[in-house]
């Protein structure tokens, strides 16, 4: 891909993004340019990722051919307002606020204007990232595959219709959270028993690196997979009834109903 990359707005999020396109999308820092209002900000980026970031957001929007809107929901409306203009119309605009639509957006243009909207997560940091996209009718086929290719470079990527888009925060956007939670209580269990501090730590992160790879690469249900760790009467399968005991799965559900504002 030779197109310009642009991100009005570098918080945490664009960060993991850049990040995964520079050291794992093959994406040469040089076409990517992003403005920041902080000056603690530009300089972190401009130290960390090398590439081309200032204040000035019209600028941005001018030269990008993809353009990340990667401000607060709440901020939409006053940053379309001020870059609508500088905006061509072969500009695809990618979105990652929560909740934000692509009619809004649209409207908020107030022209034909080629619009994705997409639910990272912060694990495109490391190219493990999951993006879920939908786009408007704007964007043609060929401009669909590229812009999948682009998500594609720092991790996994899937299309849905934009009914969807809604629940996806809570089940990838907001997730990893989640499994943080989970690591972290796997490693206090374990000090519990003796392991050191950091030992469990790692030992925790890799039995789900190595869960979720054999969810994904094996194409076998969960249940299936963890019917195979549980040998009749054994260790595994009185944990896992201790979980159930405790609501383990009512309370993820739960939590991703609360995430979806249910």
């Amino acid at each position: 891909m030779s197109k310009k990359i642009g991100f009005v707005g570098c918080g945490k999020m664009a960060q993991a993004i850049i990040n995964g396109m520079t050291n794992y999308g093959g994406i040469d820092s040089e076409r990517i340019i992003a403005s920041a209002v902080r000056d603690e900000t530009i300089d972190q980026v401009q130290e960390n990722f090398h590439i081309e970031i200032g204040s000035d957001n019209k600028k941005v929007a001018q030269e990008s051919d993809i353009l990340f809107l990667a401000v607060k929901p709440y901020l939409y409306p006053r940053i379309i307002d001020e870059i609508r203009k500088e905006v061509s119309k072969s500009t695809i605009i990618v979105t990652i606020a929560v909740g934000v639509k692509l009619k809004d957006i649209e409207l908020a243009f107030g022209k034909e204007t080629k619009i994705i909207r997409s639910m990272p997560n912060t694990p495109s940091l490391v190219g493990e990232g999951m993006t879920v996209f939908s786009p408007n009718d704007h964007v043609s086929e060929a401009e669909i595959a590229e812009v999948h290719e682009l998500f594609n470079g720092y991790g996994q990527v899937e299309q849905v219709e934009e009914k969807l888009m809604d629940a996806i925060p809570a089940v990838s956007g907001s997730s990893p959270a989640y499994a943080y939670i989970f690591i972290e209580a796997l490693a206090d269990g374990a000090v519990k028993q003796g392991i050191p501090r950091e030992t469990a730590y790692k030992l925790a992160s890799q039995a789900v690196l190595g869960a979720a790879k054999m969810v994904l690469e094996s194409g076998k249900h969960p249940g299936e997979l963890k019917d195979q760790v549980c040998t009749p009467g054994g260790s595994t399968i009185k944990a896992v009834d201790a979980l159930e005991q405790n609501g383990f799965r009512g309370a993820v559900i739960q939590a991703m109903d609360k995430c979806s504002g249910k």
